[in-house]
C-alpha cells in the first residue's frame, strides 16, 4: 500500500505544485489564477482516481473503508511533504518578496484602496502585509504542510466511502 501511496503522493505533489505555480503567476494573470483554482479543486477527484487504480490493480478490485482511508491519508501526507519542500525552496530562494510586493500593489491601487475603505479593512490589511514580511519560508511551508495533511483526513472520508468495494458490491 505504501509504495502505491508514495507514488501517488508524488503525482499529487506535482498537481499541487502546478496549482501553486499558477497561483503565484496568476496574481498578474487572471487565466492562470483560474487554472490554479481548478487544479486545487481537482485534488479529491485526482486522489479518488488514484485510489481506484490502487484498488483495481493492487487489491484485485476489493478494498475496505479502513484501508482506502489509510491509503488516502498516506497519499495526502506524501504529497504534502513534497509540496512543503517545493514551497520552502520557492519562498527561501526564488520569491525575494515578490508575493508581498504583488499584494502591496493590489491593495495600494486606486480600486484596492476604495474597496478596503468601503469594507473598513484598511488597518487590518496594513497589519497583515507587515506580518507577511516577517514570516519565514519554513513557516509558510509548515503551514501548508499542516493544512494539506488535515485536508487528507477530512477529504479521505468521502473519498474512501465512495471508493470502497467489498465482495458483495461486485
Amino acid at each position: 500500500m505504501k509504495a502505491y501511496a508514495r507514488q501517488d503522493g508524488f503525482f499529487l505533489a506535482l498537481l499541487w505544485t502546478a496549482s501553486f505555480a499558477s497561483y503565484i503567476l496568476g496574481i498578474t494573470n487572471e487565466l492562470l489564477s483560474m487554472i490554479a483554482l481548478f487544479l486545487a479543486l481537482m485534488t479529491p477527484f485526482f486522489v479518488a482516481k488514484r485510489l481506484r487504480v490502487y484498488r483495481d490493480e493492487g487489491r484485485e478490485g476489493l478494498i475496505s473503508f479502513r484501508r482506502s482511508y489509510a491509503y488516502t491519508i498516506f497519499v495526502f501526507f506524501y504529497g504534502a511533504v513534497l509540496l512543503a519542500v517545493v514551497q520552502f525552496a520557492y519562498f527561501a530562494y526564488v520569491d525575494h518578496g515578490y508575493l508581498y510586493h504583488a499584494f502591496s500593489r493590489i491593495v495600494s491601487s486606486e480600486e484596492g484602496q476604495a474597496m478596503l475603505k468601503q469594507y473598513g479593512m484598511t488597518q487590518m490589511i496594513d497589519e497583515t502585509l507587515s506580518q507577511m514580511m516577517s514570516i519565514r519560508p519554513i513557516d509558510y511551508a509548515l503551514n501548508i504542510l499542516t493544512v494539506n495533511i488535515i485536508l487528507g483526513f477530512v477529504l479521505g472520508i468521502p473519498i474512501s466511502l465512495v471508493m470502497q468495494r467489498s465482495r458483495s458490491d461486485r
